[in-house]
């Protein structure tokens, strides 16, 4: 993996070393904008696909509004993934004053285009908005270098005396495998072509964080700038992603799923923390309460009851971590014979981690360790082992001792299995019920001008 401006940015900032997001893109995103788990949006299960008319709860106060409250100029470039069937779910309409990028969760990096198959029929329509309209200028130009240059033009055209938040949910490096010719070169060593387009890709990646970052400079904002980076889920395996040496891939709970990379980097942090890592339980949510704490900017009246907890003092001053736990889900969603432990039904898909113990419920899928494609000689990614799953619905590991999760301990410590499952029935006790609605056939960009965008 080449990403020399990252890992020499990453030197000299705060590492997260115990750092927790979701293990698909609508749930991780959700959590980061409204600061709640998403058992209480709910969109515990899935994501949200084009023709679903769902989104993220109006009655969420986004992330962006609560700054904007506090005098914040709001900017988001790249992509939305939190509903769209209605104009009010829009960017613009939940707290950006500014909005450039797509609104579903995949599309050809060049073209804008998004497929989908409903019932026998496949919709494709083009996908990029800028401001709140559909546009096409875009269309032919990868879109790293796109949303690139969008935000150098957010970083130069607003007004510098005023405080700004900068939102950039680049599309790399997800699906579909596409970077331009320029950036595969340097990997041709690698036999396994996905992972070599993927590699690519990665560098592509570091190449516009680098270019914007410059330009944060050169304007003098990069002094005073909380500059974090981070994934919103694990890699997926099948398309060239890699998370060795943890378990699992993109959508599981394994770690390789839900142990997050990131890292923050600002001049107001200690020197003492600048350069080291931390290992405190951090999750995707305390972004929400962390950066308002981080811009001294109060709850807005009315705020929903948040998840997430300000870790900017154990950021900046390494005091202890307010979290000792994270409900990584409970989706029971397509549950049809549950089965009771503890008050808990141990067939759904759930997870929790408490201190160093981490429960998982549910059978399970894609529970290799799957090593890099480019150790090997041949197309690893088109031969991945994905037998190592057994037929148990209750697997515990110690994180602490154990983070590549070899050993199940749920024989071993049935009193610790018994008291997360007590936590874990607390907890659901809590939740709304998921919305995953059926498919609307109205959505189809075809009766939209060709574009994806609000059908109701």
């Amino acid at each position: 993996m080449a990403t020399p401006f990252l890992d020499s940015l990453a030197k000299s900032s705060l590492k997260l070393e115990n750092y927790y997001v979701q293990p698909i893109c609508t749930p991780s995103r959700s959590q980061l904008m409204s600061g709640r788990y998403q058992i209480h949006t709910g969109l515990q299960h899935s994501i949200i696909s084009p023709p679903q008319p769902n989104a993220l709860p109006i009655d969420n106060i986004l992330l962006p509004e609560q700054l904007q409250s506090c005098g914040y100029d709001t900017h988001m470039v790249g992509k939305w993934h939190l509903g769209f069937y209605k104009k009010d779910f829009l960017p613009w309409n939940r707290g950006f004053n500014t909005f450039f990028g797509y609104l579903t969760g995949s599309e050809d990096y060049y073209t804008h285009k998004n497929c989908f198959n409903i019932t026998g029929k496949r919709f494709c329509g083009y996908d990029m908005r800028s401001e709140k309209e559909p546009t096409n200028s875009s269309f032919g130009f990868y879109s790293a270098d796109v949303f690139a240059q969008k935000s150098i033009d957010v970083i130069y055209n607003t007004d510098r005396e005023k405080p700004m938040f900068l939102y950039l949910a680049l599309q790399s490096v997800h699906g579909p495998l596409q970077v331009p010719e320029s950036y595969i070169k340097p990997f041709s060593f690698v036999k396994d072509i996905k992972r070599r387009k993927y590699l690519g890709m990665v560098r592509a990646m570091d190449a516009v964080l680098e270019n914007i970052t410059m330009h944060l400079k050169f304007t003098g904002r990069w002094e005073n700038t909380i500059f974090i980076f981070s994934t919103d889920n694990g890699g997926q395996v099948k398309y060239g992603g890699n998370n060795w040496p943890l378990r699992g891939s993109k959508n599981t709970y394994f770690e390789g799923g839900i142990r997050g990379v990131g890292f923050l980097h600002s001049k107001l942090l200690d020197s003492e923390v600048n350069g080291f890592p931390n290992r405190d339980l951090i999750h995707i949510s305390d972004w929400y309460p962390t950066l308002l704490s981080a811009a001294k900017c109060p709850l807005m009246k009315g705020t929903q009851p948040l998840d997430g907890f300000n870790q900017w003092p154990t950021l900046t001053k390494q005091m202890p971590s307010q979290r000792d736990e994270i409900l990584i889900n409970i989706d029971d969603y397509k549950v049809t014979k549950p089965v009771y432990r503890m008050g808990f039904d141990i067939t759904s898909y759930s997870a929790i981690r408490t201190a160093e113990w981490k429960l998982i419920t549910g059978l399970q899928h894609m529970c290799g360790h799957y090593k890099p494609p480019e150790w090997f000689s041949f197309e690893m990614t088109e031969a991945l082992d994905t037998n190592e799953c057994d037929d148990q619905v209750l697997h515990l590991y110690n994180i602490a001792l154990d983070p590549e999760e070899l050993t199940d301990l749920s024989k071993s410590f049935p009193d610790v299995v018994d008291r997360l499952l007590v936590k874990l029935a607390n907890y659901n006790a809590t939740a709304v019920p998921a919305r995953y609605p059926p498919y609307d056939p109205k959505s189809d960009p075809s009766l939209h001008g060709g574009f994806w965008g609000p059908w109701q």
